[in-house]
């Protein structure tokens, strides 16, 4: 198979059901050779199961593209190291990082547990950085070795990341930090030829149930606004060579719908160039309330 990656190698986490799962479909159709990972685990994080991830190896492998499964556990230092070992191992080289797996524990914030909280900000916070810190240690040492580098990082957050979300503290905490991170990571690795974008999809996974179901299209439009397919063709061109111009945006995405995402920026300003009295600052914050515009409501609320 050809397509605009042709030959350039992925590695996808997560990439067993769902949204993961389809990125690695359609990088295989676009010519790629995909690292497919996944733990095998159930919705709630239990069991383990290299089932899904030889699935959907035999699944490429059945449209004449070449795969390799992974089962590494990403929020592991040593895993997240094997994964990157695995793709050159395989294929040679690594082109293309996709960071996408991820858990929920939703809960209100007075009800919460200590392991519901840890659980999801190592999931996807850990498992974002890990892999990115072994892929971006492979990419610099080429780049200093003087070998043309021109790779891929491709984050994934979510709507409670972007605004937060009710019952979802652990999750919007969580990825509203792998929005920061994906910031970072491009200024650091875009000497070394790397490109960092992350993406904030809308779809129906195991990880949303029924959410996303009212995105579908009415019957007869031939179209499922909430299938995860509708994710991966932005991903995959993220991936390619085509984008090295893009990097440390952030994009939402559903259905047939692409937009920029637009982070804190600095807003109005009061400067009095003295410290401030207390019993002045109110009225000075007032007036910075009334020139900023109101902030995105919490999903939810």
């Amino acid at each position: 198979m050809r397509g605009i990656c042709d030959g350039r190698v992925v590695i996808v986490t997560g990439a067993g059901r769902g949204i993961g799962r389809e990125h690695a479909l359609e990088f295989a159709r676009q010519g790629a050779r995909v690292v497919v990972n996944d733990l095998g685990t159930g919705r709630e994080g239990d069991g383990r199961s290299s089932g899904p991830a030889l699935e959907v190896v035999e699944e490429i492998r059945d449209l004449g593209g070449r795969a390799v499964a992974s089962n590494d556990d990403v929020t592991r230092w040593d895993g997240a190291a094997r994964l990157v070992k695995t793709a050159l191992s395989a294929f040679g080289r690594l082109d293309v990082l996709v960071n996408n797996a991820g858990i929920v524990r939703d809960r209100m914030l007075v009800s919460m547990t200590e392991q519901e909280w840890d659980d999801v900000i190592r999931v996807h916070l850990k498992g974002h950085f890990l892999p990115l810190r072994h892929a971006g240690a492979h990419w610099r040492e080429r780049s200093e070795a003087g070998e043309p580098v021109d790779a891929r990082v491709i984050n994934t957050s979510a709507g409670a990341g972007l605004s937060g979300g009710v019952g979802q503290g652990n999750l919007s905490a969580a990825t509203a930090g792998v929005l920061a991170l994906g910031q970072v990571a491009a200024a650091e690795l875009g000497p070394y030829g790397v490109t960092v974008n992350t993406i904030v999809p809308a779809a129906r996974t195991r990880m949303t149930g029924e959410t996303h179901d009212a995105l579908a299209a009415g019957p007869g439009s031939g179209f499922d606004a909430a299938h995860p397919a509708n994710i991966a063709p932005l991903v995959v061109w993220l991936g390619s060579a085509g984008s090295r111009h893009v990097t440390g945006r952030v994009f939402e995405v559903e259905g047939g719908a692409v937009s920029l995402a637009d982070g804190w920026r600095h807003g109005p300003r009061a400067d009095r160039g003295a410290r401030w009295d207390p019993a002045d600052i109110g009225d000075a914050v007032g007036k910075l309330l009334v020139d900023a515009p109101d902030p995105e409501p919490v999903r939810g609320s």
